[in-house]
């Protein structure tokens, strides 16, 4: 069985690493971090990267750890191919720094009974757990948690207001 799980978590890693006839190390650094479907605040920001910088890479507003949240299509867990490279250099994070530990934040839109919007915020956070875990995270970094429709990041009855609420959130002990 353990074999099996080896297998089939190295073929996953595989398919986010992508077919190459030869060896190389992809960084994260030249991927630009996607923006949410709801309305941008107007100011534009620079490409986001993993490379080292002074100071701290987790609050540095041009890295990509600096990005926090994972966005959802309506009643969907699934985390969308644009969101991958985020949640790639997270889980990279905290390989390289196995005492930090996060908790994943699901949250949901108000549409939906209490007990659906919790189960689908769960949902939701074990799915950047599980992704995670098969880039090389431990399960002792990571813990989850689904707020359900608890905690809107956006006011408001609209499309608009749903987009920016359907997210997980990644938060990182003592922040």
């Amino acid at each position: 069985m353990k074999k099996s799980l080896m297998i089939i978590c190295a073929a996953l890693l595989g398919v986010f690493a992508g077919c190459s006839s030869e060896e190389t190390k992809q960084q994260p650094a030249a991927v630009e971090q996607p923006q949410p479907a709801a309305p941008a605040t107007g100011a534009e920001t620079a490409p986001a990267t993993a490379a080292p910088v002074a100071g701290n890479p987790l609050t540095d507003p041009n890295n990509i750890l600096s990005k926090r949240s994972i966005y959802y299509d309506f009643d969907s867990s699934l985390v969308k191919d644009e969101y991958k490279p985020l949640v790639t250099a997270h889980a990279q994070y905290l390989v390289a720094n196995r005492s930090a530990k996060v908790t994943i934040q699901g949250n949901c839109d108000e549409r939906g009974s209490r007990e659906y919007n919790v189960a689908l915020g769960q949902r939701r956070a074990d799915a950047v757990k599980k992704m995670m875990l098969l880039l090389g995270a431990a399960d002792n970094q990571i813990d989850t948690i689904s707020f359900g429709e608890e905690k809107p990041r956006a006011p408001g009855h609209n499309e608009e207001a749903w987009a920016q609420n359907r997210r997980s959130d990644i938060v990182y002990a003592g922040e």
